[in-house]
């Protein structure tokens, strides 16, 4: 038997009708409670009484199957076609486009189509089915499509992050005008960090990470959306950076391009969960008009005559650790221990960690481990000359991590172990600013409220 297949008495009532996976039905329960939509398949954990349809509104529930409940067949399956409904945007008008785009697809919602037969949601397995699901990328540029891993983002690891900056290399290398990654959201921001230190500003051209927050199957879907801003940029930006492209607000007015090392989800949900850190965003995107303004100070731009320079190695044996009330030393004692060769450690308010944790970081840059300091407030800068806490720490040898983020220092510390580099030479590095990943003065302008409008 399949894993997706209804077995007991689930099986059974659908049987009984002749519905099958697709099929559109109306369930009655024996309390009356009823709703209809399509039988989706089993999900592999699901109780066998349990039945999964697909509501007309885009979400899928789970309904519990016993001998007083009714279905009733009222549909047959739909012929299975490439999917997504792309928001009604501005169709494009011009001459064929001569820009070209690689999509470098990961895993996550972006990149990914529904079956309407079954009404399940896959990732796109061709460049045919992605221009089907969105047509307006035809007048953009020529697309091509590359799927290197189907992976939850909470799966990605510094490995994964070495091959993508490879496959880059590899379609700059073959003439891409730009090149966009989908990606699960979640970890994005770690993945357009490690992308900004692999090349340090020599990218050829834009490259993109976009994801979605609403899945293809959904009527607030932000996929289209999303996968046009983003291609927009990567065809005709001349910004040569890594950025993150999602929505600017919850509604499709704009899009925003985030600096790779500068941004974090700053929300589960909400399609306008992106937001640039200590800095202004780079553009914001008008997909519907087709248009792009520019609102930040874009570090590296074209045309660029050297060549890429990749040096995608990172380590995994970089700790980033948070503080919280309580916390013993003895958590940074155990990474010195197990071999860690670096350590970043989210502090709190200007960085600041217990007197305990203090002792073990000293032991910690005793045995050659670089120790950052960043501060778990996200917004501001560490200062470690304010309080004699931040002092303490300063004189056990704690490299400050300015208005970096937390994540951003923890990639950053990784590709410096990464290259191999002695602590004397990563205590002299990491506090240069490489990618724009930090800045020596916060203006007023760059907290959030500010640059909507």
């Amino acid at each position: 038997m399949e894993e997706s297949e209804y077995y007991g008495i689930v099986k059974e009532k659908l049987s009984s009708v002749g519905a099958e996976i697709g099929s559109l039905v109306r369930v009655v329960r024996g309390d009356g409670f009823t709703v209809e939509g399509r039988v989706l398949p089993r999900y592999m954990l699901s109780s066998q009484d349990i039945l999964v349809i697909k509501l007309s509104n885009g979400y899928n529930v789970g309904i519990r199957i016993d001998d007083s409940t009714r279905i009733e067949k009222l549909g047959e399956p739909e012929e299975s076609k490439p999917a997504g409904t792309p928001a009604p945007l501005g169709e494009y008008r011009g001459e064929p486009p001569e820009a070209k785009v690689y999509i470098i697809g990961t895993g996550g919602t972006i990149a990914s189509r529904i079956d309407y037969r079954t009404g399940a949601v896959y990732p796109y397995i061709s460049t045919d089915e992605l221009l089907q699901a969105v047509p307006e990328l035809h007048g953009l540029a020529e697309i091509e499509v590359f799927e290197l891993y189907n992976i939850f983002s909470e799966d990605m690891t510094p490995r994964h992050w070495t091959r993508i900056a490879e496959k880059v290399y590899e379609f700059f290398n073959q003439g891409a005008t730009g090149i966009v990654v989908a990606h699960g959201t979640d970890t994005m921001g770690y993945t357009a960090a490690a992308l900004a230190f692999a090349f340090r500003g020599t990218l050829q051209g834009p490259l993109v990470l976009t994801g979605s927050q609403r899945s293809s199957d959904r009527p607030s879907s932000d996929s289209a959306f999303n996968i046009i801003s983003s291609v927009l940029v990567a065809s005709t930006s001349d910004i040569r950076e890594s950025m993150v492209v999602m929505h600017g607000v919850t509604g499709d007015e704009y899009a925003l391009a985030h600096r790779g090392v500068r941004v974090r989800k700053m929300h589960t949900s909400r399609r306008d969960a992106f937001q640039s850190i200590n800095t202004l965003p780079l553009l914001k995107i008008y997909p519907d008009r087709m248009a792009i303004e520019e609102i930040g100070e874009p570090l590296f731009r074209k045309p660029f005559h050297g060549s890429m320079e990749l040096k995608a190695e990172f380590s995994d044996k970089v700790g980033l650790v948070k503080h919280y009330p309580g916390m013993r030393g003895e958590i940074i004692d155990m990474l010195v221990d197990k071999g860690y060769r670096g350590i970043v450690i989210e502090g709190t308010g200007f960085g600041h960690v217990s007197n305990d944790a203090v002792k073990s970081i000293e032991r910690a840059v005793d045995n050659g481990i670089p120790v950052i300091a960043a501060s778990q407030c996200i917004f501001g800068r560490v200062n470690l000359n304010v309080y004699s806490t931040g002092r303490r720490m300063l004189k056990a040898g704690v490299i400050p991590a300015g208005d970096m983020l937390p994540e951003t220092a923890y990639v950053k510390l990784s590709w410096l172990v990464g290259q191999e580099l002695g602590f004397t030479e990563i205590r002299e590095l990491f506090p240069q600013n490489m990618v724009g990943e930090l800045s020596d003065r916060t203006i007023i302008r760059s907290y959030p409220r500010w640059y909507h409008g």
